[in-house]
């Protein structure tokens, strides 16, 4: 390809990245930065030999000139005896010295420049490398993941091992730092130092290190050990001056302590450490602790008498003359409520299409404002998903009608397919897909009422993480692809069933790709009678 067209056809491939930014939120999205990075590794490596054909044509003239100047300087009369010498000097340094000269300048870093420039404006910004920081984060608590086991890279199932420098411990604790996040600064600031104190090769200094980490730890309320950092800083850089205020101010704090303790009526607290760690704080989930042994695969609920219950089947959707012939693998995945898991529903030439379809509209998830009914961004889900009409490919239909014949609901008044593909430590935290009495407008502008079930289909394996779970009652379920997972958000008589409350588990390792369809509950009045009572 020549290189100007090369240029324009990543103008215009990028153009459709910048759009739509933060690559830390899809997997599919970031595979794009493989490419293109390799594209710049090719035209460095072109500046390269550029570089090196310039200073192979300069070495051998000066090794010529070398030989001529060594011969003409031991009798500089007798050489410029001969006229023809005489001439070529004159020459030579009219006008070969000039050629020279211009060489020297040539400037070969232009193709690499322009094409580093042209695409360093549509690189991740600073949003993708702090989003980037705290999916690792994300990925550590959930999964509890040491720094040191992150670090070295030791995680399961994976292909291709990387480790992190100290450069990237020292980031990482950083980007905590930035957000107030003093715990996560502490685990990755003492990283970053135990990796420096082990000789790794590093352009950050154990000061820069010890400055962060001592703050972070006096934030905790852990004073003796914030004095010893900074002490041990002093001692590497006596003319530190906010250490040496620090120190100042710790000393009095401390003193303050020790009145107070003298004091019997005044109690002093000491930092809660775990395992040689500070307590992780609490936050806005109140449910954290459950969601996240979930998927680790702890704590789920599957007791024998619960497994007895549990059955195989095949499934023709109340014989529905298209599945009677080829009826579906249905296996219960739990009782009560009611999730069954359906088998070979998607072949992997329909999941490439809908994701090749899909793969140029990914933008951010959002989630609908329970007040507003309007859709907006959120950092507790983190993945990117487009949505996919019967009129954009003849497998988009072909697949709504398929979960139509299988679940006997129809697709007339459910939402559109919806792709999603999850990012690094991708996630969904613990929701509702359908929506409670205090949001009654979550849905109005559909006109189609509550959504009274989810058809959820995983278009992919994944390696480690990424479990459907739910919380309430302690179910795991596993992506595999082509298979499907259903479950009703709202019982017969249409109040919503808060046991299926669910979550998508952060991907530890891997490309998270699934589709969904939500069903409304215009249209199906028939089709899934009321009950005769409220949670029938």
């Amino acid at each position: 390809m020549k290189p100007w067209l090369q240029l324009v056809f990543l103008t215009s491939v990028f153009l459709i990245w910048r759009a739509e930014a933060e690559f830390f939120t899809s997997i599919g999205q970031m595979t794009d930065l493989i490419y293109a990075e390799k594209d710049l590794v090719q035209s460095l490596k072109e500046y390269i030999r550029a570089e090196e054909t310039k200073l192979s044509q300069i070495r051998s003239w000066a090794e010529k000139m070398d030989v001529l100047t060594s011969k003409s300087t031991s009798d500089p009369e007798g050489y410029l005896a001969h006229p023809v010498n005489a001439y070529k000097l004159v020459k030579r340094l009219n006008t070969d010295w000039l050629e020279l000269e211009n060489l020297v300048l040539q400037d070969t870093t232009n193709g690499f420049i322009t094409n580093l420039t042209i695409q360093r404006q549509f690189f991740p910004t600073e949003e993708d490398e702090t989003g980037a920081a705290k999916a690792l984060m994300r990925l550590q608590d959930t999964y509890k993941l040491d720094p040191e086991t992150l670090s070295r890279g030791n995680l399961p199932g994976t292909k291709y091992r990387s480790s992190l420098t100290v450069s990237d411990c020292f980031g990482m604790g950083k980007t905590a730092y930035n957000d107030g996040d003093y715990y996560h600064t502490v685990l990755w600031m003492e990283q970053a130092l135990k990796q420096h104190d082990e000789g790794e090769d590093t352009t950050v200094s154990k000061v820069e290190i010890l400055d962060y980490l001592s703050y972070a730890v006096f934030q905790f309320g852990d004073l003796h050990r914030a004095m010893e950092l900074t002490r041990r800083l002093i001692s590497l850089d006596s003319t530190h001056e906010r250490a040496g205020s620090n120190l100042r101010y710790f000393e009095k704090l401390l003193e303050k302590e020790r009145e107070k303790s003298s004091n019997k009526t005044v109690a002093t607290t000491e930092p809660v450490v775990q395992n040689g760690a500070y307590e992780r704080p609490l936050d806005y989930l109140p449910e954290r602790d459950i969601y996240e042994a979930l998927c680790r695969g702890e704590g789920v609920k599957m007791t024998p008498r619960r497994q007895k219950r549990l059955f195989c089947r095949y499934h023709n959707g109340n014989r529905n003359p298209h599945l009677l012939i080829a009826p579906f693998k249905e296996e219960d995945e739990w009782d009560s409520p009611h999730i069954v898991r359906y088998y070979d529903v998607m072949s992997d030439e329909e999941i490439e299409k809908i994701k090749q379809l899909a793969k140029p509209r990914l933008a951010r998830a959002t989630v609908r404002d329970p007040k507003t009914g309007v859709l907006t961004v959120a950092s507790y889900r983190v993945s990117k998903s487009s949505w996919l009409e019967e009129d954009d490919d003849p497998v988009v239909a072909k697949v709504n009608q398929r979960m139509q014949q299988i679940t006997g609901l129809t697709v007339k008044t459910a939402e559109l397919l919806q792709v999603a593909n999850y990012g690094m430590g991708g996630q969904y935290e613990p929701h509702f897909d359908f929506s409670r009495k205090d949001e009654p407008d979550a849905f109005k502008r559909l006109g189609t009422g509550n959504r009274v079930a989810t058809f959820l289909n995983y278009m992919s394996d994944v390696e480690a993480g990424g479990a459907t779970v739910f919380p309430d009652f302690g179910a795991a379920i596993w992506p595999k692809k082509g298979t499907a997972v259903f479950w009703y958000n709202l019982f017969r008589s249409g109040e919503g069933d808060y046991r299926t409350r669910h979550a998508a588990c952060p991907v530890l390792v891997g490309c998270k790709w699934v589709s969904n369809k939500w069903f409304h509950e215009r249209g199906n009045e028939f089709l899934r009678p009321c009950g005769r009572t409220e949670v029938d």
